[in-house]
């Protein structure tokens, strides 16, 4: 049994026989761990480097809250569910992310356990990303992923903030500064700051579709 209890005192667990129902059509899993649950972990012994205390365990299904991809097709957009062991590596989401069409690049949204979003966009060999809360990078690994890739330090006594590009979707109409004010409000849910910008962005009805075929 694997049991997490997160930063607002939420217990979620399973046990070894949890089915994760992925649907691997958009990912080929040969490139990827063949299951995102970690059941078995060594006792910690006293003397045990940092760096096995800095593991962090993947984000169950029931605690990711969606990851959905968005883009325009010749001026039309499209959104569509990934699979959710995306939700747990940042280079695996990036590679999924530079398969998809796009006038303007792929948008992945990524929402776990109503705490904290990840946007990342990808251009070709241009990749943006924004995490919402800082120091979910103490708790979970795409946040962890994001902030190494930032090449920034956080950790727990740090205040919670959003890092990454501001302007990571300014120019499909949403400023730096209305994106600082929906990241910034760490008093909604994520999932709810995610639909903001969706929003925005004019990918409402296509967003909720997707999420819907999860």
């Amino acid at each position: 049994m694997v049991v997490r209890v997160d930063r607002r005192g939420a217990v979620s667990g399973y046990g070894d026989d949890h089915d994760d129902g992925f649907d691997d059509q958009m990912i080929d899993y040969d490139d990827m761990h063949d299951d995102i649950v970690i059941d078995d972990y060594d006792e910690l012994d006293d003397d045990q480097d940092d760096d096995d205390e800095d593991e962090y365990e993947d984000a169950t299904p029931e605690e990711i809250d969606f990851v959905i991809a968005a883009y325009r097709e010749d001026g039309a957009p499209v959104a569509i569910p990934l699979a959710k062991p995306l939700a747990n590596d940042l280079e695996d989401l990036i590679d999924q992310l530079r398969r998809l069409p796009g006038d303007a690049g792929a948008v992945g949204f990524v929402s776990i356990s109503q705490e904290f979003f990840v946007i990342v966009r990808v251009r070709g060999r241009n990749v943006q990303v924004l995490l919402n809360d800082s120091v979910a990078a103490t708790d979970w690994p795409i946040a962890r992923d994001v902030v190494d890739y930032l090449n920034l330090d956080v950790g727990e006594d740090d205040d919670s903030e959003p890092v990454g590009d501001l302007d990571i979707l300014a120019d499909q109409g949403l400023s730096e500064l209305d994106m600082e004010a929906i990241a910034g409000n760490l008093d909604e849910d994520s999932d709810e700051l995610v639909r903001q910008i969706v929003r925005h962005l004019g990918f409402e009805r296509e967003f909720d579709e997707a999420v819907t075929e999860e």
